[in-house]
């Protein structure tokens, strides 16, 4: 049982799992203190000291949290937005290793000329 976890957990796409989760984990963190710590204190200057987590309902004796609802939403749309630009900048350079790796090396005309013969001769026979 012991070599079967073993062997499970040691694949390539259970490691690669783990750690995308770490670095997902930590992505998150720095994302969340841009969010709180820069963007929503001057999204907050911008439209004159609005603070979203300060907004609250009460209805009879319970208080309404929507100011951290708005908060957890704009929060979403920041990091849903950065890891957009994230995955694109990785695919464009994939886009650029995969055009180099599919050009290949150039044959000159005699290269050319050899590999004609070559292929004729194997037809020959």
């Amino acid at each position: 049982m012991w070599q079967d976890f073993k062997k499970f957990a040691l694949k390539g796409n259970v490691m690669d799992l783990a750690i995308a989760v770490v670095i997902g984990a930590a992505f998150g963190k720095i994302i969340s203190s841009l969010v709180s710590d820069i963007i929503t204190p001057l999204l907050g200057i911008v439209l004159g000291g609005i603070d979203f987590t300060s907004i609250i309902w009460t209805v009879g004796k319970s208080e309404v949290l929507i100011g951290n609802f708005i908060q957890s939403v704009f929060d979403f749309i920041i990091i849903a937005f950065a890891i957009f630009i994230f995955v694109r900048l990785l695919m464009k350079f994939q886009r650029k290793k995969e055009d180099v790796i599919e050009e290949g090396p150039t044959i000159d005309a005699k290269e050319a000329l050899l590999v004609e013969i070559r292929d004729l001769l194997k037809q020959q026979k």
